[in-house]
């Protein structure tokens, strides 16, 4: 009797396929007979028949899911592999964008290395005198008539720093006259460019971008080539070429002075004021008109490099280096000077005088530290050969130029991510 219950169990469990733990269940006597050996023998393989199934399908199941996890595991990494592509680019923009003048100026002094043709037919057809032109005709366009006021009560900073450009660092020609350097033209071009007014567009351009009242550096860079016009061949005459019938050309460098920088400012001042949508346009995109001025200015050392490319070539790379060297010494001692004397004159003023304020010092610090290569280039030939070669004399202040903007151009970055630090730190 136990024997047919064992066997209808079995067949009970092969038609209804029951889980291990049942089978197990069923109580075998150990009295059993042969058949019933055999057929527990069948029972078990059987009960492997359909327990073994599930860790196949399981199997089956895990590769499934794990084909499935490959392919989002690959589409997981495609994105990652996007997002950073993304990120990657997003920093090379925000790179281009905070250092867009120094790469643009650097990119131009390469390209006039390496094709001069462009740039010799620029200069040839005056580029230069269009590129002031649109810089100052911008200078207008952004300038508000509140920068205006400001700049009137920020006089006793405008009075030191056009004592600096006109008064003060030509007094460092004659230290600079004291070395000795073969060619010596390249000494003196460094003396004559010390002498120099302040720059017609860099130093604006670079006020604007550092947040300075572009005012105020507008206003030193007019009267102090206004005034060089009379004190720059004073100057030349004492410190660099006593008794070499020093001269300019006053009434062209007037004409050039009253077309390149008051007549487009005056322009662009004009339309801001008389068109509420121009004003409207040009506050929401100044940081476009911006990237436009850096342009443009890029284009004088283009054209200065293309011109002097092969005569650049001709002189011993080392004397050439050392007489850029000078040059960046002493644009970096006119930096510090001015800077250090505005530290004074801030400690004897007080917190509530205009030295105090970074837009006010920024803009002078700027402004009185450059010098100007048109009006040189324009003294050096009115010399006529009397203080050496003309274009050796040139050379040495083309590097000099350049240097100082992209020196300057540095110095803006450093302050603009300063004051992103500052404004960080007051949130």
């Amino acid at each position: 009797m136990a024997t047919v219950t064992t066997a209808h169990q079995i067949f009970a469990v092969r038609r209804f396929k029951p889980s291990f733990a049942a089978v197990k269940g069923v109580r075998l006597q150990r009295s059993h007979d042969r058949l019933s050996r055999s057929l527990l023998h069948g029972f078990s393989s059987c009960s492997l028949l359909y327990i073994q199934p599930r860790p196949i399908r399981r199997r089956l199941s895990a590769t499934g899911e794990s084909g499935q996890g490959e392919g989002s595991a690959n589409n997981g990494s495609s994105e990652v592999s996007v997002q950073v592509g993304f990120s990657q680019l997003g920093k090379l923009v925000n790179f281009v964008e905070s250092n867009f003048l120094p790469l643009a100026l650097v990119g131009g002094i390469i390209f006039g290395l390496l094709n001069p043709t462009p740039g010799c037919l620029a200069h040839k057809y005056s580029f230069s005198k269009f590129s002031t032109f649109g810089i100052f005709f911008i200078s207008g366009l952004v300038l508000r008539t509140k920068e205006l006021s400001a700049a009137m009560e920020a006089w006793p900073a405008g009075v030191f720093g056009l004592s600096s450009i006109l008064l003060l660092t030509p007094l460092l020609s004659k230290l600079i006259m004291q070395i000795q350097l073969v060619p010596p033209e390249f000494v003196t071009g460094v003396a004559i460019f010390s002498c120099m007014p302040t720059t017609l567009s860099s130093g604006v351009t670079l006020t604007q971008l550092v947040g300075g009242n572009s005012a105020l550096a507008l206003g030193m860079t007019v009267v102090s080539n206004l005034l060089g016009i009379i004190v720059v061949p004073l100057s030349l005459s004492r410190y660099i070429g006593a008794g070499a019938g020093v001269s300019l050309p006053t009434k062209e460098l007037f004409k050039i002075l009253i077309s390149t920088l008051l007549v487009p400012l005056v322009l662009g001042k004009i339309l801001r004021e008389t068109s509420s949508v121009v004003a409207e346009f040009v506050d929401k995109n100044r940081k476009s008109f911006s990237v436009i001025s850096a342009l443009l200015l890029s284009l004088v050392p283009w054209m200065q490099v293309s011109r002097s490319r092969s005569l650049l070539l001709s002189v011993k790379a080392e004397a050439f280096a050392l007489a850029a060297f000078i040059g960046v010494v002493l644009h970096v001692t006119l930096l510090a000077a001015n800077a250090i004397a505005l530290r004074v004159l801030l400690a004897r003023g007080g917190k509530d005088s205009v030295f105090a304020k970074k837009e006010y010092t920024r803009a002078v610090i700027l402004v009185a530290s450059q010098k100007t290569l048109p009006v040189m280039v324009a003294v050096v030939e009115q010399l006529g050969g009397s203080l050496g070669e003309s274009g050796l004399l040139v050379l040495p202040c083309v590097a000099s130029h350049i240097n100082q903007i992209i020196i300057d151009s540095v110095l803006v970055n450093w302050w603009r991510k300063k004051d992103h630090v500052d404004e960080a730190k007051d949130l």
